[in-house]
């Protein structure tokens, strides 16, 4: 069975649009593309790279795919995270898109969480999603997600799509591991333990 993990960035108020530059994602006036840039450090490069390394296939809505497929194929062969990237096999997910150019891309067919499920249980491994914020929002919505590492910058942007969304299924999660960057940024890796816990707390119930 492999894993799935998505990894995001995202604002401390949990948005998570157009985070790699000003024209990447203006759906719905946003005018805060690029808000990660000026906080991308060594420590952040060293964690993408380590993570991309790990990964045995990419899982990608359609604009994610669109600006990674013109990007980093023109990485030369020295730019091993690139390297990486092009070579090992991704899956986009898109209702528009009839073919997909990128070097190892395949369209998913069908409901997009049945073929993430069939995904899941064809192997073993590492599946990684990047950005592609509607579609993590389709496999929350369907409980699909083992893992989440979440890159939380210290900017509050007040609009924009959101991480968990409405649809999130509840999930009780444990923290794995977290680092800081020398810019603030806050690395974290949640993995998923089962339901989500309830309680209370007071002076009347002993919790206080």
């Amino acid at each position: 069975m492999r894993t799935l993990m998505v990894t995001a960035f995202t604002s401390l108020d949990g948005v998570v649009q157009g985070p790699g530059g000003s024209d990447e994602d203006r759906e719905g006036g946003f005018e805060h593309g690029g808000w990660v840039v000026p906080h991308v450090d060594e420590v952040m490069m060293r964690r993408m790279a380590d993570t991309v390394d790990r990964a045995d296939a990419l899982l990608l809505g359609r604009r994610t795919y669109d600006v990674f497929a013109a990007s980093w194929p023109l990485t030369g062969a020295e730019d091993l995270m690139g390297s990486k990237l092009n070579s090992m096999p991704k899956h986009v997910a898109s209702r528009t898109l009839d073919t997909v150019s990128w070097q190892n891309s395949t369209l998913l067919t069908g409901d997009v969480a049945e073929a993430v499920a069939e995904l899941k249980r064809s192997g073993d491994g590492e599946i990684q999603v990047h950005g592609s914020g509607e579609l993590v929002q389709t496999l929350l919505a369907h409980d699909l997600v083992d893992e989440f590492q979440l890159l939380v910058f210290p900017v509050v942007l007040g609009s924009g799509k959101r991480l968990f969304g409405r649809g999130s299924a509840p999930t009780g999660l444990a923290l794995r591991e977290s680092t800081t960057s020398s810019t603030g940024v806050v690395i974290s890796t949640y993995v998923r333990v089962g339901k989500v816990e309830y309680g209370a707390m007071g002076p009347e119930t002993g919790n206080w």
